[in-house]
């Protein structure tokens, strides 16, 4: 794909007709590998030697607390795209990260808190990795919050955006959080490719199940940002005609 083909892409009509044509490909993908990999990892990978079967929930946990980090990132460089070429479908983008990027780390603080609890004796404590999650949290809040504040679109999204843009600061914080500071939260298991510290049979279902979760965050942002870019374009000719196509096919 080359530069004209990219640059394309900030067409509102073709990026809408993108999304909605890629989105069922990737939920269907997700739905399948979610079915392989919570199957494996409930049923196939062995107890820890340590934790028992309570060490499952990171099948859950670690692919959310990754996708909660990703989400981040992609809203941030879609606000830096919106903000240089004042496109639309970027700031569509990166609307639609921050409720799924929301929910994924809510997702990741409460199954971390269900691991925490037999693990630590408490289901929370102030740990850098877990306080640099919950700041993550509080950032994505406050960029929704920004944007339905300011009445202005225009004028919201560019200040949500500079604060998205500022607050990715805090995504190598939450990283290395683990090595930078003693944490009682685990050190990464996975990132170390030549020797993880994890188990093979154990480390393959969650592979499959942080893919699970990628696609399935790809497919819940296709699915919102092709409904943001049809309210930012309801009154143009190319979505009026759209909807009119679709009320003479019922």
């Amino acid at each position: 794909m080359n530069f004209k083909s990219i640059y394309k892409l900030g067409s509102p009509p073709l990026s809408y007709r993108l999304c909605i044509a890629l989105e069922p490909w990737f939920l269907i993908s997700s739905i399948l590998l979610f079915v392989v990999g919570m199957y494996s990892g409930l049923f196939v990978a062995p107890p820890d030697d340590e934790m028992g079967d309570a060490f499952r929930i990171i099948y859950f946990h670690v692919p959310s607390a990754y996708v909660s980090m990703m989400a981040y990132v992609c809203m941030a460089i879609a606000a830096i795209i919106g903000l240089i070429w004042r496109s639309n479908v970027a700031f569509s983008l990166a609307k639609s990260c921050a409720p799924i990027g929301a929910s994924f780390t809510i997702l990741a603080l409460v199954t971390g808190m269900l691991w925490g609890k037999p693990m630590w004796g408490t289901a929370w404590v102030w740990d850098a990795r877990l306080t640099s999650e919950l700041i993550l949290l509080f950032l994505y809040l406050a960029y929704m919050l920004l944007h339905l504040s300011i009445p202005d679109r225009v004028k919201a999204d560019r200040s949500a955006s500079l604060l998205a843009i500022v607050g990715v600061v805090n995504i190598p914080i939450i990283h290395y959080s683990v090595v930078w500071w003693n944490t009682l939260h685990q050190a990464s298991t996975i990132s170390k490719f030549a020797k993880p510290s994890i188990a093979t049979e154990m480390l393959w279902p969650l592979i499959i199940m942080i893919l699970a979760y990628n696609l399935l965050f790809a497919a819940f942002l296709l699915k919102r940002t092709a409904a943001e870019i049809a309210v930012r374009e309801k009154r143009t000719r190319w979505i009026q005609t759209l909807i009119l196509g679709d009320k003479s096919n019922v």
